[in-house]
């Protein structure tokens, strides 16, 4: 049996870099704990869970900035 190509094993572990762990999400939006949780808790920053992990996709802290952003602007 062959092995599988390398380029497929290194696109299975890219997705691994588009989720953030709340410290990360802390230290990108200089945000506390407690409040990086609240926004989790209320639906305003969308996450998974992986366990009893907590992990926020990329995607949902740039969607969160835009539309607080948006917010502000009006």
């Amino acid at each position: 049996m062959t092995s599988p190509p390398l380029a497929g094993l290194h696109a299975e572990a890219a997705p691994a870099l588009d989720l953030l762990t709340v410290p990360q999400v802390m230290g990108r939006l200089q945000l506390g704990r407690s409040a990086v949780y609240d926004l989790l808790r209320t639906g305003q920053l969308a996450s998974i869970t992986l366990g009893r992990a907590r992990r926020i996709p990329t995607h949902a802290l740039t969607d969160f900035i835009h539309t607080r952003l948006e917010q502000d602007s009006a």
